[in-house]
């Protein structure tokens, strides 16, 4: 069990890694001013959406935009502190990737909702997006497992601590 939480932690290192540099520089563009980023950025947003197809980003809707917000706010904080979890093996980073996987998720199925439902998405742009709902799946669901036997045998052995009374 301890080599597979290990595969997955490594797989999600690298997904918070992804998030992590492209919700700033990629993903805030659907809804910051376009002279905020270096023209080569949006040159490549544009022949992304060009090139896949991806009409979310081309035509920026309401929900897609809130979407990002949400993204920017609260799912780029957690990814970075994801990162800092994996690497320093933090006992939270199961709460704050159960928590990451759930919002991810839910803003995933929203829009592949909308990618399935118009009728407007192609088979490259279905396997852009994904890949990120599987991968927030896995996020939610290597919150769901436990700590690592390691760390909880440390906390175990520890002495308990005396309480102070007061006065």
């Amino acid at each position: 069990m301890g080599a597979l939480v290990k595969l997955v932690d490594a797989i999600l290192f690298l997904f918070f890694l992804v998030v992590a540099v492209c919700a700033p520089l990629f993903d805030a563009q659907a809804c910051l001013p376009e002279p905020l980023f270096p023209r080569a950025l949006v040159d490549l947003s544009a022949w992304y959406a060009a090139r896949v197809g991806d009409y979310l980003v081309a035509e920026k809707p309401l929900f897609f935009v809130g979407l990002v917000w949400l993204e920017l706010l609260f799912l780029w904080p957690l990814s970075l502190l994801n990162l800092y979890g994996i690497l320093a093996a933090r006992p939270w980073f199961g709460t704050t990737c159960l928590i990451y996987g759930a919002s991810a998720a839910t803003s995933m199925v929203a829009i592949m909702s909308e990618l399935t439902g118009s009728g407007k998405a192609s088979d490259n742009l279905l396997m852009v997006y994904f890949p990120f709902l599987g991968l927030s799946l896995l996020a939610f669901l290597r919150g769901l497992l436990p700590c690592s036997t390691k760390i909880t045998s440390t906390i175990s052995k520890k002495p308990a601590l005396a309480r102070k009374k007061r006065a």
